[in-house]
């Protein structure tokens, strides 16, 4: 049975969420003052996934092996992340969170946390929570 199209409605509605929570995950990354784009996105891949090599990072970001060569760098020459020998291939190396980055990935997360807690706390009413608690859901199942 082939699939069929998405509806009219479907396609507004998928791209007025795409465009919500973007611009929702970008304010609250500024008002908390964590970092953004791809350092913070390689830290956290690394943290969900474990140690991995530069061109596994690349593959997994979908970004050019270059360009995550660079961002490699700059976390390293920050102390965010360090490299181990690849024991799969001597000539490789892999990449994986130091404590200092481990802590600072941690340190976002909970600012961003408090964000958006002080945020509920500050603009929505009882009910208005309780809608928020059953998109949460949706979007679960979405995911």
């Amino acid at each position: 049975m082939a699939e069929k199209d998405p509806t009219a409605e479907a396609l507004a509605l998928g791209e007025e969420l795409r465009r919500v929570v973007g611009t929702f995950v970008r304010s609250i990354r500024r008002q908390a003052g964590t970092p953004t784009g791809s350092q913070a996105e390689t830290l956290a891949l690394l943290d969900r996934q474990g140690e991995m090599s530069v061109a596994d990072l690349a593959g997994e970001r979908k970004v050019k092996h270059q360009s995550m060569r660079l961002v490699v760098a700059q976390l390293e020459a920050s102390g965010l992340v360090a490299r181990l020998p690849n024991p799969d291939d001597g000539r490789s190396q892999l990449v994986t969170l130091s404590d200092k980055g481990r802590a600072a990935l941690a340190e976002a997360r909970e600012a961003r946390r408090r964000e958006i807690a002080a945020l509920i706390d500050a603009r929505l009413t009882d009910e208005e929570r309780q809608v928020l608690r059953a998109a949460i859901g949706l979007i679960e199942r979405l995911s």
